[in-house]
């Protein structure tokens, strides 16, 4: 397997599209491999030339258009799907989800480093997940975006603004002069914010669950046991908490070691690389093609460039 930076040395060597081209080719590879589909899902969260586009980085609406896109063309009924994201919107991950069952009998969700938060929930929707040893899905506790006026956007988890105001009821119970404190924090919640937070986590759970159930068949008790715990903020203290093969092993789901197939470990492993050298030197953030090379190519503006 080349190293990133010998995958690099060969980009920089070649002509303008070589990042393309290099990073096509192993995808075609890891088709001849299988013989199954190829769609690749990436994003450049975490990369600094990135850090000012988070939102557009994430899984969002105009994903289904790259998707559509990166099906087109394919045959067969069995998938494999390459997934490297922060995680984004729930809405997004489930219409995505949709999609591709609807397209495919059987989808492998392969993580070369890391699928999070929805991307998370995506995986739980296959049949399978294969993870390294170096692999890492992540908690679905649902992040909450608050608009304040003149003042940054709070991002929490929702499960922190419901256990602040069980926070509060129990401090004014035995204190009820601190209600007038307690009273001004809550009065910047829109209207039936705290409900809304409360019927996200459960979205997520039931979700999760019914995917686990149904595509990993696991008992349903399982799947439930599972997904509660993946989305309970309490139990990772934090949302990036990285979940490796074992521990989601031991949460019953189906992990499949990518070290067990050498040389698919190479040729996903290669894919990855050669995508993070894309990212690093042009200004694509995002991008969903298939083996085939088509799909949808995201670009960032980055400052300076």
């Amino acid at each position: 397997m080349p190293t990133r930076a010998e995958i690099q040395d060969e980009i920089q060597k070649a002509a303008t599209s070589a990042q393309d081209n290099v990073r096509r080719r192993f995808l075609r590879d890891l088709n001849k491999h299988t013989g199954r589909a190829v769609i690749h899902y990436a994003s450049a969260a975490g990369l600094q030339n990135f850090a000012h586009a988070a939102g557009a980085l994430s899984i969002s609406n105009e994903d289904m258009q790259g998707f559509m896109a990166a099906c087109h063309g394919l045959t067969g009924d069995k998938l494999d799907l390459i997934l490297h994201s922060p995680g984004g919107s729930l809405d997004a991950a489930e219409q995505i989800v949709n999609y591709l069952r609807a397209k495919f009998s059987h989808i492998r969700a392969i993580v070369p480093q890391n699928a999070m938060s929805a991307a998370t929930m995506i995986a739980c929707a296959c049949d399978e997940i294969v993870m390294g040893k170096h692999s890492a899905i992540g908690p679905i506790d649902p992040q909450i975006t608050l608009p304040r006026p003149n003042r940054p956007a709070l991002a929490l988890p929702a499960q922190a603004f419901l256990d602040e105001f069980g926070m509060a009821k129990a401090d004014i119970a035995q204190n009820p002069a601190s209600a007038a404190v307690w009273l001004q924090k809550l009065q910047e919640l829109p209207p039936g914010f705290l409900q809304f937070c409360a019927n996200t986590i459960e979205r997520s759970e039931q979700t999760v669950a019914l995917w686990l159930e149904k595509y990993m068949h696991m008992p349903k008790p399982d799947a439930v046991a599972a997904a509660q715990w993946l989305a309970r903020a309490s139990n990772h203290k934090s949302h990036g908490r990285p979940i490796d093969a074992k521990t989601a092993q031991g949460l019953g789901l189906k992990i499949t070691m990518l070290e067990d197939d050498g040389v698919a470990q190479d040729l996903v492993l290669s894919v990855f690389h050669a995508t993070m050298v894309t990212f690093s030197s042009t200004t694509c953030g995002k991008m969903i093609e298939n083996h085939l090379g088509k799909g949808i190519y995201i670009q960032v503006p980055i400052p300076g460039r």
